[in-house]
């Protein structure tokens, strides 16, 4: 049957793995991602793949690679959080040259989506949806078993929606008003920090002072929302709404059976934070009384390898 392997390409780490027909990852090789530029990232994904190889007994058929960004066609459009890779650079066709493999390249949201669409907790749905809560807000699409893509391959940036009318918040992306400026980790700590200029009091520096972090992590988070932290609390109020209205306008157009969330503040927070989204979506729905799942991911740092792998099959 030959071996399939996949590679989640992420900002800090390359991890990579072989998946069987069952979606069991095994084999697992990790490295710092390169910050010398995409020469660098095709070495070292290469090597990766390369190591994984050497240790099965049946031939690689095909590598999926999950990677930051919007995607066309094999071709990283642009990926801030990748050192030189602010333009378009052709990852797949780089990496099919070195490994003299078929390589398919999927953007990491959509390929974690479909880890979760075909062996984790959104299995079994038809129309899922998947929504990414990090640093930043990632989505994915799954239609029919298969990632959707959209016309130019950029379907599924469910953190660029928007979600107000008169401009509102600053988005990394260099447009205001999408729902990341307020739901995502980093836009977060933005406004933590406007707001301790304004003179609101908070413990978020203290409490990541005590663990030992430099920056307002998911664990951060939860132990601020544990105490009751008023800015805590009224910033994640506001991530909620936000993304209820977002989600709600990708349900009420797609008629979505199943909904996943991943990513290290839904790993954190649990099922308890999207049982919260879910109520704050369902007053916006055209069909609020269809029975629609609500789930958290259940394939970890797994989900991006297994999605990828699985994309040698699909494309």
């Amino acid at each position: 049957m030959g071996t399939h392997i996949g590679v989640d390409l992420g900002g800090t780490k390359v991890l990579a793995a072989r998946v069987d027909q069952n979606g069991r990852a095994e084999g697992h090789v990790k490295q710092v991602t390169p910050v010398e530029g995409p020469e660098a990232v095709v070495a070292a994904i290469a090597e990766a793949v390369e190591t994984i190889a050497n240790g099965c007994d049946d031939p690689v058929v095909g590598v999926g690679i999950g990677a930051p960004g919007p995607i066309s066609d094999g071709v990283m459009l642009h990926a801030p959080n990748l050192s030189g890779f602010d333009d378009a650079v052709p990852l797949g066709a780089m990496l099919e040259e070195r490994l003299g493999l078929p390589v398919v390249l999927g953007n990491d949201a959509n390929v974690g989506t479909f880890g979760e669409a075909m062996f984790g907790a959104a299995r079994g749905g038809t129309t899922v949806v998947g929504c990414w809560l990090g640093t930043g807000i990632g989505g994915g699409l799954v239609l029919d078993g298969r990632v959707h893509h959209g016309s130019s391959g950029t379907a599924g940036e469910l953190g660029h929606v928007p979600v107000t009318m008169d401009g509102g918040r600053w988005c990394g992306c260099g447009r205001h008003g999408c729902v990341e400026a307020y739901a995502g980790r980093a836009a977060m700590a933005a406004a933590v920090q406007e707001a301790i200029a304004a003179g609101e009091r908070t413990s978020l520096p203290t409490i990541m002072a005590s663990k030992g972090k430099d920056r307002l992590t998911s664990g951060v988070w939860k132990r601020a929302l544990k105490d009751g932290d008023p800015l805590a609390v009224r910033l994640m109020e506001e991530a909620v709404a936000a993304l209820g209205v977002a989600i709600a306008g990708v349900v009420n157009v797609l008629d979505v059976d199943t909904v996943v969330f991943g990513g290290g503040l839904a790993e954190k927070l649990g099922q308890e934070h999207v049982d919260r989204i879910a109520d704050a979506v369902r007053p916006r729905l055209i069909a609020p009384e269809v029975p629609r799942r609500w789930v958290l991911a259940e394939l970890g740092d797994d989900s991006g390898v297994i999605g990828a792998a699985a994309l040698t099959h699909t494309g």
